[in-house]
């Protein structure tokens, strides 16, 4: 685990958004196409602004979300709705958006069809994820009704989760996709996200889901 204290947020935004520009180049020029995966929430939102304007050859470049809410893309929760409205702007735009939702009443019955539109962009070439106070990651909750199977090397690549935390119900990539990204990156900010990834560091993937990915991320936190 690599660990990145910035000076504040705004350096730490320009700072991701530069290092995540760069690797997705580098992927590009070695093998002509390259995958991205972001969070939902408004945290990444300005790295998301920057990251669009970027000289990057995103006609190439599938983006998908590490999770979203079984909700419609017209709902303030939506997750793919910020997404289109902060990302996929500007030169970003030539980006392919691999949908993580459906029109389906819940994700149990959109599994396969959204996760055989990801697998041919895989390994993820960039893994942008988020982290929460509870050490939850993506929608690998603490406590989740399918996070032992989430958490398994064997996981299908897209499983359903229901928390009491989640709120609605969720669809998120699970431990294989995430651990297999080449270049695996954590935003958060403040001092209890801070506070909470020192105790996930000691924690099992079961207990702070977060784990699962720590040993090969870059954290990057600014207060």
């Amino acid at each position: 685990m690599e660990f990145i204290a910035y000076p504040d947020r705004e350096a730490l935004m320009m700072g991701l958004a530069h290092r995540i520009g760069a690797e997705l180049g580098e992927v590009l020029r070695a093998t002509g196409r390259a995958a991205l995966s972001v969070p939902g929430g408004t945290t990444p939102g300005p790295v998301f602004d920057m990251l669009s304007a970027a000289p990057i050859d995103w006609a190439n470049v599938a983006v998908f979300l590490n999770d979203e809410r079984w909700v419609p893309e017209s709902s303030p929760r939506s997750n793919t709705a910020l997404l289109r409205a902060r990302l996929l702007q500007d030169k970003a735009a030539a980006a392919t958006l691999i949908p993580m939702v459906s029109e389906a009443e819940a994700p149990e019955g959109a599994l396969e069809a959204l996760a055989d539109g990801i697998a041919p962009h895989l390994p993820i070439s960039v893994l942008l994820l988020g982290m929460g106070a509870d050490m939850h990651t993506a929608s690998l909750f603490p406590g989740a009704d399918r996070l032992a199977e989430g958490l398994a090397p064997d996981a299908p690549l897209l499983l359903p989760m229901r928390a009491e935390a989640a709120g609605e119900p969720r669809i998120t990539l699970t431990a294989p996709a995430l651990t297999s990204a080449l270049h695996i990156h954590i935003l958060i900010t403040g001092p209890e996200k801070r506070a909470a990834l020192e105790r996930a560091v000691k924690l099992s993937p079961s207990e702070a889901p977060v784990a699962l990915v720590l040993p090969h991320a870059t954290i990057h936190w600014a207060e």
